[in-house]
C-alpha cells in the first residue's frame, strides 16, 4: 500500500493492470519515495520480447495502466530488466529490486 497525493493505493491493483498486459511475462512493484506525490510505485518488469524497452514501451504500458485504473491511482514509474532477482527456491526478493 503506497499513499500517493493523498490516496490509498493497493499493489496487488496495480500487478493486476500490469498482469493484463500482454507483453508483460513478469513483474514486481515496489513502493518509492516521491517528493511530489509522497510515495509511487516503481514496477519492474520482465517483457515476453524484450526488443523493445525504449521510451515508447513506458510510455505504451503507462498508457494501459492508465486505461485501466483510475487515474487517481496511477502513480508508476516503469523499469525494464531481464530477470527479476529471487532466492533459490524461486521466491521474488523484493528487498533486492530497491538496490537496482
Amino acid at each position: 500500500m503506497v499513499i500517493a497525493s493523498g490516496y490509498n493505493i493497493a499493489g496487488p491493483e496495480v500487478e493486476a493492470c500490469l498482469l493484463l498486459y500482454e507483453n508483460v511475462h513478469e513483474y514486481a512493484v515496489i513502493a518509492m519515495d516521491d517528493e511530489q506525490r509522497g510515495q509511487i510505485f516503481c514496477a519492474y518488469v520482465v517483457l515476453k520480447e524484450p526488443l523493445n524497452t525504449s521510451g515508447v514501451m513506458v510510455e505504451t504500458l503507462q498508457n494501459h495502466l492508465k486505461s485501466t485504473i483510475r487515474p487517481y491511482k496511477y502513480s508508476l514509474s516503469v523499469h525494464f530488466i531481464e530477470a527479476l532477482p529471487k532466492t533459490a527456491t524461486g521466491k521474488l526478493k523484493r528487498f533486492a529490486l530497491k538496490n537496482l
